[in-house]
């Protein structure tokens, strides 16, 4: 069965199409497909799993995690979630949502940088972190398809993102020793995910050859 991108990336609601579109905005052109490929491995996942999850909030989430990392939104003193979890607090805020709301949104962002989530405790952060480890890191690529992961990465593709995330996350490192970028910079995690990612893109040209 053909994969319907454009059916996944749609925003849900019109306030997750504005979220969209301060990405746009603000994000790298490879940024901005990380976020998007970030929103539809974390709703795959969380359809396929049977989770309930707000949607409107996971895709601002997703829209909105690595917002940190942009030159006009990083900040020296704390790390880059922070900053992105304060952007998402500021947008939903903007959006008219109540203040327990703006605080789930920065929960979400600040959480996607945890080793780990507890699905019981915060569904929708655990399923940015395992999204965003799948595509920073290429962690767990077997809990999707390969017609998927494909498909979507074809619709949205990589470019340079690993490379030019891999900068950016040793900047954060440098400034921020103590920060979870600097664990990840030290982990060579992306590295690998960007190693794995080619395995599965070339696996895909090799079966369809």
């Amino acid at each position: 069965m053909a994969v319907d991108v454009d059916a996944l990336v749609a925003p849900p609601t019109l306030v997750a199409a504005l979220a969209l579109e301060v990405a746009r905005e603000w994000c790298s052109p490879d940024l901005l497909n990380h976020s998007l490929r970030s929103w539809v491995w974390a709703s795959t996942l969380g359809d396929a799993r049977g989770l309930s999850y707000d949607p409107e909030l996971l895709f601002v989430a997703s829209l909105l995690h690595d917002i940190g990392v942009t030159e006009e939104f990083d900040s020296h003193s704390v790390p880059f979630e922070t900053a992105g979890g304060a952007v998402g607090w500021v947008f939903a805020s903007g959006a008219g949502w109540p203040p327990e709301r703006r605080t789930r949104v920065l929960e979400v962002i600040e959480r996607h940088m945890w080793v780990e989530v507890d699905p019981a405790t915060d569904v929708e952060g655990h399923l940015l972190e395992v999204a965003t480890s799948l595509d920073v890191a290429g962690v767990g690529a077997d809990q999707w398809s390969e017609d998927l992961l494909r498909a979507v990465t074809n619709a949205l593709p990589r470019g340079d993102f690993s490379e030019s995330f891999a900068a950016s996350i040793h900047a954060q490192a440098a400034r921020k020793p103590e920060s979870t970028a600097a664990r990840l910079d030290r982990s060579g995690r992306i590295r690998y995910g960007s190693l794995s990612w080619d395995d599965v893109l070339n696996r895909g040209e090799t079966h369809d050859g």
